[in-house]
């Protein structure tokens, strides 16, 4: 006979919707255990940039942004539009103030505002200048103690020397070291610190981005005696006259008194889910994630065996992001998100036509969705950004890094591209030449302006906050491509993530095919069909709804009201 354990809440999966759960239900007085099958926990959350949507939170009220919250309802009422679900939408409005006011005063875990972060559509009369944000403030990795281990790393490729980048001012510090005294003076610190704490501790312990937020989640956890177990995977659940009652993991039932939480992660990585729910991947190989390679849909399978339902009628199924592959030296292929130099003036994206087929400065779903639009069918759907060498050099463009960092690999792997003149350039990426000399010709005329008359670059208060102000041109997302040599990276379909998950209600239950809650189990995270519905009106829609479902998901496996 299988060994038997019991607790209170199973959470399968350790990213920010099942760590939200976890904590929440062991402040709640139940037992708790989270199983993650990777040897890391964190998940995607852990690679992210940690910023959640979630309108009305305190840290806005404090600074003096209050807003009804019908204004926010009626700003996803009409970007969601057919999607738009009333009871889940007031049950996350509601629930996210209260959530992170109780992690902030009852765990760990601490917040910075993103007060100055717009609405990603802000033609959207309902859209905020901010106020709707906030982030994971940087943490102490000592906190964890040994934990800190079992702690999975941010991407190297989104890091210098395995150094977490904060967005906004710090990195604009890291942009700017070679130019502003204090720039320097800041980067400095956070080097010398970190190779101090490699010799002490052999990783970086100052955290920031999703990696705070996730060793945050779970420095709390460990708090209340809950038992984050790697290496656990769950191979199926185990229910009782309809209810969920616990899972199987690694072959040992594990029962679950009130209930099971699925945060999997989603399907990013599932081929079979791709070819099914991503037209643009006909063979489920033609979209690479970022999210992370543990996430191949298992949650979405385990709810489906207790007749629990995907959702197919999404807008898109997946976060989309453009992505460009990355070779390491081990031969496997990173995938990496841009999601920060497109806005920055001198870039722009062309087709291998040599045109461009959108604004660059529009969010990472936005420019994907306009990238599959411009793509003929039967065509391989792929862009290039295009630069020269000052923009490069400043910048840095995917994941080469800005000077000083060398950029010799990047250009002996294949990854970078790099020719004498745009002619030149388009050769090596085969683009037609004529065409993109015309294009960045019309640009850089549209650049010395300011308006971008093709693709209205730089117009919305999402597109500036994106751009550089210090440019010196007047629409802080556009400057010439003037200095050769210039330089390519191709980009791909990809995202950051999933949307299509299991179909819950306002209280995270999953939803059966008679839209009945089935007892005892909960989605949360990539594993529950997105609130958004397969749209994304602004950063942080992802892990906003992760960590208010996660914790209106704990309350009600706890039996208590929020």
């Amino acid at each position: 006979m299988a060994a038997t354990e019991h607790t209170d809440l199973l959470v399968i999966g350790s990213g920010a919707g099942g760590l939200s759960a976890a904590v929440t239900a062991a402040h709640l007085g139940l037992k708790v255990l989270v199983v993650e099958k990777e040897p890391q926990f964190g998940g995607t959350t852990a690679w992210s940039g940690g910023w959640m949507w979630l309108p009305r939170n305190p840290l806005a009220t404090e600074a003096g942004i209050v807003e009804d919250i019908a204004t926010p309802t009626a700003y996803l009422r009409q970007e969601l539009g057919a999607q738009f679900d009333a009871a889940r939408v007031q049950a996350f409005l509601q629930a996210g103030p209260r959530m992170v006011a109780f992690f902030r005063s009852q765990t760990a875990l601490q917040f910075i505002d993103g007060n100055g972060v717009p609405d990603f559509h802000g033609r959207n009369p309902h859209a905020a200048l901010g106020g709707r944000s906030i982030c994971a403030a940087p943490f102490d990795g000592r906190r964890l103690g040994a934990h800190i281990a079992q702690l999975k790393p941010p991407l190297p490729e989104t890091t210098l020397w395995g150094i977490g980048i904060a967005s906004g001012a710090e990195l604009r510090h890291f942009f700017n070291a070679l130019r502003k005294p204090a720039s320097l003076w800041h980067v400095t610190k956070l080097v010398l610190r970190h190779f101090a704490d490699l010799l002490r501790y052999r990783r970086g312990m100052r955290l920031v981005n999703g990696n705070a937020l996730v060793a945050g989640l779970a420095a709390s956890a460990f708090a209340q005696g809950v038992e984050i177990r790697t290496n656990s995977p769950a191979q199926r659940l185990l229910t009782e006259q309809g209810r969920v009652v616990g899972a199987v993991v690694n072959g040992v039932e594990i029962r679950a008194r009130c209930g099971v939480v699925l945060a999997c992660g989603g399907f990013p990585h599932d081929v079979v889910r791709k070819k099914e729910l991503l037209p643009h991947a006909p063979t489920g190989q033609e979209h690479w994630s970022a999210a992370s390679r543990g996430n191949t849909g298992d949650g979405l399978r385990l709810g489906e065996t207790v007749g629990g339902q995907v959702a197919r009628d999404a807008v898109q199924a997946a976060a989309l992001a453009p992505v460009s592959r990355v070779p390491r030296a081990d031969g496997s292929v990173a995938h990496f998100p841009h999601l920060v130099e497109r806005a920055k003036p001198g870039l722009i994206a062309v087709t291998a036509a040599g045109q461009r087929f959108t604004n660059e400065a529009d969010s990472y779903y936005d420019f994907v969705s306009s990238l599959l639009a411009a793509t003929p069918a039967g065509e391989p759907a792929q862009a290039w950004l295009v630069c020269d060498h000052a923009f490069i050099r400043h910048y840095g463009l995917g994941a080469v890094k800005p000077a000083p960092m060398p950029m010799g690999a990047m250009l002996r792997n294949g990854y970078l591209q790099r020719g004498a003149t745009l002619a030149d350039l388009a050769q090596v990426c085969g683009i037609d030449a004529a065409s993109l000399q015309a294009t960045v010709a019309r640009y850089n005329q549209q650049a010395l302006t300011g308006v971008d008359a093709d693709f209205a670059k730089g117009d919305t208060p999402y597109n500036q906050v994106q751009g550089d102000a210090a440019s010196g041109y007047p629409n802080p997302c556009m400057a010439p491509l003037t200095q050769g040599p210039f330089y390519a990276v191709k980009v791909v379909p990809g995202s950051l993530g999933t949307f299509a998950g299991l179909r819950a209600n306002a209280s995270a239950q999953v939803l059966d095919a008679q839209d009945q809650p089935i007892p005892g189990l909960y989605a949360g995270g990539n594993d529950m069909h997105s609130l958004m519905g397969g749209t994304y009106p602004s950063g942080g829609i992802t892990l906003g709804p992760a960590m208010a479902f996660g914790f209106i998901a704990a309350h009600h496996a706890a039996g208590m009201d929020l």
